[in-house]
């Protein structure tokens, strides 16, 4: 029987777990680089999901130390619905929230690494990609986790939320303090069962989408693999918060229907909220099938006339939009994302968009024929925000039925690729992932 399309070509799950070291690269690795490149993605280690967005998380991670590619490990986030399948309830009723697949996203803070999905509790891991267990921030939090959390590069401030489908409250916003203590955990009473994925953060607000697609209890309980629709009825609106008030009042601001699962950023300009993300006219109406473009669009929030415009920037589909993330929640110039559309000269050839959020102009990398990357991470090349770096991208070469991390330089991301290490496995599209540097040893 042929697979379903999540679970075939470069979707299709690889079967083991390796390490493999001096990995053959060409070009040159900068030598500033030392630490893993990783990423996560679904992987069911069945080999049998009922969507792409449910199989277990394998996260994949290139170790770059000293001008050299030194290895590449890829693990299965060993979570309690791996190992054992447990329930997402407990014997008592309640909901397990350790039963997650810890596939969407990998991050950093306050000296934790935490595999992420957005319907559990994360998953720490160790230096080398093992698992150490559930992360609950001691006990203290008792609600699902984004698989977005914005780390504010001022306060370094973890911001997050927490999503429940089917209980109430169905929105909780928290905050972690720079040593990783969870310190604000509080209840969005005016949100319903929407599908939250992320969300956004600027040096004085937090704002929550609350758009809609909704939780579906009959699709639910027919075992759909993502139980949630398109309604015509629920609403879109922008919900801001102060963050020097996080238990106050939340100001409501109307928007066209639409659904968004990322941000690309978003900053102040006075009284205005300027928030860039990928927007989808509508999503899973009638089936689940990626079958409208998500296109750059621009909101602004004005907080003094309750206003709120709309304008799209590009009419290219794209996804996976990023930054630096130093400069998450202020005025990034310069921000990307990939796409892969089927043009007619392209042959399915993944391109990477470099926007220049200043000017409006967009410069183009375009990939060898076939070829599709995944997200592209920046990693920094020194201290300076919005300054020199390089994006790191997992491209899947057909014609080979293997993977390659390809760097470019942010600053010309038209050019050749700076380097180009060749992996040892294919690394099935994914979805989030992150260049996590070691620790720099006069501040440990």
């Amino acid at each position: 029987m042929k697979p379903p399309p999540y679970l075939a070509g470069n979707y299709a799950p690889v079967t083991d777990e390796i390490t493999s070291y001096e990995l053959k690269t060409e070009g040159t690795i900068p030598p500033e680089l030392a630490g893993w490149y990783v990423r996560n993605g679904p992987n069911p280690h069945s080999a049998a999901s009922g969507h792409w967005f449910s199989g277990d998380g394998m996260v994949h991670g290139v170790r770059l130390e000293n001008g050299r590619a030194a290895s590449y490990r890829n693990r299965w986030v060993r979570t309690s619905l791996l190992l054992q399948g447990r329930p997402p309830r407990t014997a008592d009723g309640r909901r397990d929230l350790t039963a997650g697949a810890a596939n969407t996203h990998i991050v950093r803070h306050a000296g934790h690494t935490l595999a992420l999905v957005e319907s559990s509790l994360p998953y720490a891991l160790e230096p080398d990609l093992d698992t150490v267990g559930p992360y609950d921030f001691e006990g203290r939090l008792n609600t699902p986790m984004t698989a977005h959390p914005k780390v504010c590069p001022t306060t370094n401030e973890m911001h997050f939320f927490g999503y429940h489908a089917t209980e109430a409250p169905y929105l909780t916003y928290h905050r972690a303090d720079a040593g990783g203590n969870l310190v604000v955990s509080r209840p969005v009473e005016e949100v319903g069962p929407t599908m939250m994925h992320d969300f956004a953060l600027t040096s004085r607000h937090v704002v929550f989408m609350d758009l809609p697609v909704v939780f579906d209890r009959e699709r639910a309980q027919g075992g759909g693999a993502m139980p949630y629709h398109w309604s015509d009825t629920y609403g879109a609106r922008l919900g801001v918060l102060r963050r020097d008030d996080p238990h106050g009042a939340i100001r409501w601001f109307t928007v066209d229907p639409c659904y968004v699962f990322h941000t690309l950023n978003s900053h102040e300009v006075g009284d205005r909220i300027v928030l860039t993300v990928v927007r989808y006219r509508e999503l899973w109406r009638d089936n689940q099938k990626f079958d409208q473009p998500g296109t750059l669009w621009r909101w602004v929030v004005d907080l003094a006339t309750g206003i709120v415009s709309e304008e799209q920037i590009d009419d290219r589909d794209c996804e996976f939009p990023r930054i630096d993330d130093r400069l998450a929640g202020l005025d990034a110039r310069y921000g990307h994302a990939i796409t892969t559309s089927a043009e007619p000269d392209t042959q399915h050839t993944g391109v990477l968009l470099r926007y220049d959020l200043h000017t409006g102009n967009v410069v183009q990398h375009r990939f060898e024929p076939g070829q599709r990357p995944s997200e592209a991470a920046f990693a920094p090349a020194d201290g300076q925000p919005g300054g020199a770096g390089w994006l790191m991208t997992y491209v899947y070469d057909p014609a080979r039925d293997s993977s390659d991390l390809v760097i470019l330089d942010s600053a010309d991301p038209t050019a050749a690729p700076v380097a180009t290490v060749h992996l040892p496995r294919r690394v099935p599209f994914g979805f989030h992932g992150n260049w996590l540097p070691d620790p720099d040893p006069a501040t440990t």
